[in-house]
């Protein structure tokens, strides 16, 4: 991760049943690229467990946290010093953007679910699109926090993982460390 950043991602709305799939994506992008926390308004224990387990296997000490709503994770986040992301495909184009928000030093990425409201466009510093194109909030999530960190995302070391992979030009190789 780029020296110094910290980034938060909150779910904005959520269908349950529904988006379980997408939900548990969301923590696992967020905390494989270098997220430290995803805000959801509703924790299930199966996703908290399902997310516990990776961390515990994989390393590092990404968190669930449980949030009243939108609204009070960006008023967290301006507390905290920071920067808004909105990500919505009706935003201003990623490239046309990814030096200024690659300078921001503390972020909070908002991903949208079925129904964003209008508000969050006006509160949100940036209303981002990584495309103008019907997409997965997923893909998004991880175009975004790549280029907030100029790829060195991809480079992160988990500490006190219970296994690693190890690279591979054929196979799967697995080094369990306890």
């Amino acid at each position: 991760m780029a020296a110094g950043k910290s980034i938060t991602v909150i779910r904005i709305g959520h269908r349950y049943v529904r988006d379980y799939r997408t939900l548990t994506h969301l923590c696992l992008v967020s905390r494989a690229f270098g997220a430290e926390a995803i805000y959801l308004e509703e924790i299930d224990d199966g996703l908290a467990e399902v997310v516990g387990e990776v961390s515990r296997a994989w390393g590092g000490d990404f968190q669930v946290r449980e949030v009243s709503g939108w609204k009070a994770a960006f008023r967290q986040a301006r507390d905290e010093g920071r920067t808004v992301v909105h990500l919505t495909m009706y935003g201003i184009p990623i490239q046309d953007r990814v030096e200024k928000l690659a300078e921001c030093e503390k972020v909070l990425v908002a991903v949208g679910g079925p129904k964003v409201p209008g508000e969050v466009y006006r509160l949100a510093d940036y209303n981002i699109a990584v495309t103008s194109q019907p997409h997965s909030e997923v893909a998004a999530l991880a175009v975004t926090l790549h280029e907030l960190q100029g790829g060195e995302e991809l480079k992160k070391e988990f500490g006190a993982a219970a296994m690693k992979i190890v690279p591979s030009e054929k196979g799967k190789r697995v080094e369990k460390l306890k």
